[in-house]
Parts: structure tokens; sequence; C-alpha cells
């Protein structure tokens, strides 16, 4: 995949339900791209699918 703007988001299941704490996910078979959903053109992260798993395992406790 040549670029970012090739990807379907969708808000995370693990989001807030505030509203206020929205991060959007975008996922490939190598890749879990993420962003704030508030500001789609700033920075993103691109993970692995294991370091999005251990990320969003810490997210959970805290």
């Amino acid at each position: 995949m040549s670029s970012t703007s090739d990807l379907t988001w969708f808000k995370s299941s693990h989001s807030g339900s505030d509203g206020d704490a929205c991060i959007e996910v975008a996922l490939t078979p190598t890749t879990v791209h993420v962003r704030d959903s508030k500001d789609k053109r700033g920075p993103q992260l691109t993970l692995s699918p294991t370091a999005w798993n251990g990320f969003a395992s810490y997210a959970a406790q805290t």
C-alpha cells in the first residue's frame, strides 16, 4: 500500500465513550494505522498487529 489515503478508517472500539478520546484505526494484513479522529491530517502511528495488541492491552489498564 503506497499511501495512507487508500486506507479505510474506523473508530476504534478502544476509544473513550465520552467522545473526547477517539482514535481511528485502519488495518492492513501486516499493519495497524492509528490517528486522532479530530486531527485526521495530523500525525499517524503505524504498528505491527503484535505491537497494537500490546498497546491496547496496556491502555485498557489505565
